[in-house]
């Protein structure tokens, strides 16, 4: 029944970014909102089937469904979803919808490539840190996809110009990148604050499963090295003229973008290169 939901999820989630992809290119204003409404309300009902999905797996499994690559996939695109809506309704804005809707789609394509089965914990996961720990980290993640495409847009933006092809031409132009730089620096915001407490709940957990908070593991380091990453973006919103940065927004645009490579090397890189205590992940 999970996995059927999932399907259906994923479809609805197909149709999101091809409408909001459309309407992003209709000039016609009527015809936009109406595109626009429906690939919001399909991520909705694309949310809602995976929370069920989720839910169910959770009450079939008697654990929370966190624990492999197949389910952390399952938790990223619903995080994305999430996050993206919410965002969505603070900015109303909807030209970062169909990147939004595409990364959701990626996470679940992905997630078809491992094992579905349900199995039992391995014994370092049994431990409720689980539920904590891996929601905290993936909506940091999540947070940081957003952003991610967010900045994609913005440089594209940039670097087209008076060719920009969003709808409304250059008059709105500003209007736009204004909205997108606060959009994307409180996405970054968002998701430094939560991989933290994903850090911070993983060195509790660690102590008592391993008697260490902090082992230098491949997947603590490199979770680290994205947290760094993505302070040094908000430090410079701050003391950037002291470093001669000229477009602080560019700076931040392009800085997220490379740390959600970090993210993505993070998250799957670590798993499958580098062997730790992790790897189970």
């Amino acid at each position: 029944m999970s996995n059927s939901l999932v399907n259906i999820s994923f479809l609805t989630m197909i149709l999101a970014s091809f409408v909001y992809a459309v309407n992003n290119f209709t000039r016609r204003e009527s015809l936009g909102k109406v595109f626009g409404y429906t690939g919001t309300m399909s991520l909705l009902l694309g949310l809602v089937l995976m929370t069920v999905a989720i839910l169910l797996r959770w009450q079939e499994a008697q654990r929370p469904p966190f624990s492999n690559m197949y389910e952390s996939l399952m938790l990223f695109s619903w995080s994305i979803i999430l996050i993206y809506l919410v965002l969505e309704y603070v900015y109303k804005i909807r030209v970062v919808g169909a990147l939004a809707a595409i990364l959701a789609v990626t996470a679940l394509a992905a997630a078809s490539f491992f094992n579905d089965a349900i199995e039992p914990l391995v014994p370092a996961l049994q431990s409720n840190w689980l539920t904590y720990h891996v929601i905290t980290c993936f909506i940091g993640y999540a947070a940081f996809a957003i952003s991610a495409g967010v900045s994609a847009v913005y440089v594209v933006l940039k670097l087209k110009g008076e060719r920009s092809p969003v709808k409304g031409g250059t008059g709105k132009e500003a209007e736009l990148k204004k909205v997108l730089q606060s959009f994307n620096y409180e996405s970054i915001r968002f998701g430094f604050l939560f991989l933290g407490i994903g850090i911070i709940t993983g060195a509790v957990w660690a102590n008592e499963a391993w008697g260490t908070y902090w082992s230098w593991d491949p997947k603590e380091t490199w979770s680290l090295i994205t947290w760094i990453i993505y302070a040094i973006i908000i430090h410079f919103k701050y003391v950037s003229g002291r470093f001669g940065i000229k477009d602080l927004n560019m700076f931040t645009a392009v800085g997220s973008i490379v740390g959600f490579l970090a993210v993505i090397f993070t998250y799957f890189g670590v798993n499958f290169i580098l062997s730790g205590l992790h790897s189970y992940a």
